[in-house]
This record gives C-alpha cells, sequence and structure tokens, in this order.
C-alpha cells in the first residue's frame, strides 16, 4: 500500500483528474435546430478531454498549475520517502528491540502514514477541482466551437468517447424522434388520450382601468404532458 501511495504522489493521475461533472457537459452541450433540407446521418466520435488539454490554452493551463503544486509534490514525496526509511530502520533493528520499543516506532510510523495520507487526499482534491475549474472555461468555449464544426461538416451527433456517462454532447434537433415513437407507442397502446380541460364558463375577470367596468375574459386552459 504505501509503495502504490508513493507511486501516486509522484505523479498526479490526469485521465482520473479531470473527470469533471457529468452536470457540467448536460448543461453546455448545445443543440442545433433542425436544418433546411435533407436530415443529416453522420456520427462523430470526439474525446473531449483530450481535446480540452490537447488545446494551446489547455496545455499552457495545466503547465501551470503542474508548476503549483509541485513545492506540495515534493513535500509529499519527503514525507513518504522517511517513512520508508523508518519502516527499514524498524526491520534492521526488529531483533535488538522490545515490544514497548518496538510498539513506540510501530505507532510513530503509523501516525506519520495517517497524516501522509490526509495530505495527499487534500492535495488531491484541490488539485482535481483545479483541474475541473480549466476543463470548465475550455469546455464553455470548446462547445460552440463543436457545434459549428458540426453543422458545418453534417453530421447529426457528436458522442464523447473519453469514458464520459454523458456521451452526447451535442445533437441535431432534426434526428430526435420523441414525438414519433410517443405517437407510435399509443396507436398500440389501449389506453385512451387523457380529456381535454375544457375552459370554465361564466369566468368574470377582475374589474379594470379607471371607470371601473369590468371586462370579461374566457380563461385559456393550458395542459402540460406528465414526464414519465
Amino acid at each position: 500500500m504505501q509503495t502504490k501511495l508513493k507511486a501516486h504522489i509522484l505523479v498526479f493521475n490526469l485521465a482520473l483528474i479531470l473527470l469533471f461533472p457529468l452536470a457540467m457537459l448536460a448543461q453546455s452541450a448545445p443543440a442545433a435546430n433542425s436544418p433546411a433540407g435533407p436530415v443529416p446521418t453522420k456520427i462523430g466520435l470526439i474525446d473531449i478531454l483530450r481535446a480540452m488539454q490537447s488545446t494551446n490554452e489547455g496545455q499552457k493551463e495545466l503547465d501551470e498549475l503542474q508548476k503549483k503544486f509541485a513545492p506540495k509534490q515534493a513535500e509529499l514525496r519527503g514525507i513518504a520517502d522517511e517513512i520508508e526509511r523508518l519502516r527499514k530502520e524498524l526491520d534492521a533493528e526488529s531483533g535488538k528491540l522490545n515490544d514497548d520499543q518496538r510498539n513506540s516506532k510501530v505507532r510513530v510510523i503509523e501516525t506519520k502514514q495517517k497524516a501522509l495520507q490526509r495530505s495527499y487526499e487534500d492535495a488531491q482534491n484541490e488539485y482535481q477541482q483545479a483541474q475541473q475549474d480549466i476543463s470548465g472555461r475550455i469546455y464553455q468555449k470548446m462547445a460552440p466551437v463543436l457545434e459549428k464544426y458540426a453543422i458545418s461538416n453534417g453530421y447529426a451527433v457528436v458522442l464523447d468517447v473519453s469514458g464520459q456517462q454523458n456521451t452526447v454532447l451535442w445533437g441535431n434537433t432534426g434526428t430526435l424522434i420523441t414525438t414519433q415513437v410517443v405517437e407510435a407507442y399509443n396507436a398500440q397502446s389501449p389506453v385512451p388520450p387523457p380529456p381535454s380541460t375544457a375552459p370554465a364558463s361564466g369566468a368574470q375577470a377582475k374589474p379594470s382601468g379607471a371607470s371601473g367596468s369590468p371586462t370579461t375574459q374566457p380563461p385559456v386552459a393550458t395542459t402540460t404532458p406528465k414526464k414519465p
């Protein structure tokens, strides 16, 4: 476990750290209006994480972030090296120590190990948040570029292959078949459509205007389909 922790300290795992919240993609993904003429059918694939990292802006900001955290990485590496040294000393002196001495050294190592783990987690969380902020800023700028490229090149949908759960980054609304599927389902379903809400009769608006004479307006009935 200590060896794995030490390895993680030396290099932060960018593949994991760059994962930003799913909501960010869901809220930012643009959708185009239905184009005139034939509906496009091409499907585009993009590794959005690698794309953001590969931009000049992304490389610059990630490099600056790495430099900012370099001192903390060196500090954590030094603590890990000290713990490793204490463990080796304990193993070398194992036959010469009584139980109290051995237990005392073990407690010192365990205390340092716990402190290192907390420091590592705090640093990693801070680094991850900084990475997410960078990714969010770049994606906000990349989203309209992605939309323009997709429309110009006749794509119906662009899917993300970077491993995010939300794979659809952009879709042409002309390819949506929600209404068609609902109509097809209703056509084979024995359940009749719900009754429409009839406008109430005899409704009268409150008096308005300086003269105080009432004006009557029939209420407008609206029905909003419930989400499944």
